[in-house]
């Protein structure tokens, strides 16, 4: 599929995307607002979004230089960039009780944002098919997943690449450990090629009303303080 090549050169995407954000700025009065919002739900534009954006903020801090659906596909994939390191500062054997429960309560708290912004981009994306006057056809199937699920495990696959070409081109490591780096690389590079196809397909059907998607809400119980009993049976305790 044209524009989802994932081969990159390193220290190339931050000029990459700044170059991509302000080319769309300049040429915003050449192109109908249709034609922008079209570009911009394209597989391929989601897809080198992540992993320019990976690479980015790698080198600097976060920035989102894009705007409309875009936009919302950046802060969520953003959730899975601070998820990702969290994640590995948990499982750090130095260190103590206080500083696992704190990475805990922040990998919490950007799960359930990351849940959100899911949210977020099929309410966005309904919004636009609705814009432009999609309709499903009579006994369109209904997808199970969702496109922002979607785009959330391209997200999640981003980085799985990043860090595995990481580990494939570590000095540091034996040839044995990058082999099998290497390896994993491939199947990685395949899975996001096919889950990349497949999505390709779902917006073509989606967008000429052969399926149907709808906005799952997931109402995560956990972070809810009305709901979840440790919260608010603590907050009904009277203070000692």
């Amino acid at each position: 599929m044209a524009g989802t090549d994932i081969s990159r050169k390193r220290g190339t995407a931050n000029v990459k995307v700044h170059q991509q954000a302000q080319g769309k700025g300049r040429n915003r009065g050449k192109r109908s607002e249709q034609s922008e919002t079209t570009e911009m739900i394209q597989v391929a534009a989601i897809v080198e979004l992540q992993l320019a954006t990976v690479e980015l903020w790698h080198q600097m801090p976060y920035e989102n230089p894009y705007r409309g659906f875009l936009a919302l596909v950046c802060e969520q994939h953003r959730r899975n960039f601070e998820l990702w390191h969290e994640e590995d500062k948990a499982r750090d054997p130095t260190a103590d009780d206080s500083q696992i429960a704190a990475v805990k309560r922040r990998i919490d708290k950007l799960n359930q944002e990351r849940n959100d912004w899911i949210e977020r981009v099929d309410a966005a994306l309904l919004q636009i098919m609705e814009g432009w006057g999609v309709r499903p056809r009579a006994k369109a199937p209904l997808n199970t997943e969702t496109p922002g699920s979607v785009i959330d495990r391209l997200s999640i696959l981003a980085l799985r690449i990043y860090h595995m070409e990481e580990q494939a081109a570590r000095n540091d490591a034996d040839e044995q450990h990058r082999a099998a780096a290497k390896a994993k690389l491939a199947i990685l590079l395949r899975q996001h090629a096919d889950l990349s196809a497949a999505f390709e397909q779902l917006l073509r059907d989606l967008l000429a009303g052969r399926r149907r998607t709808q906005l799952y809400r997931q109402f995560k119980m956990y972070n809810d303080p009305s709901m979840n009993p440790y919260l608010y049976r603590t907050a009904k305790r009277p203070a000692a």
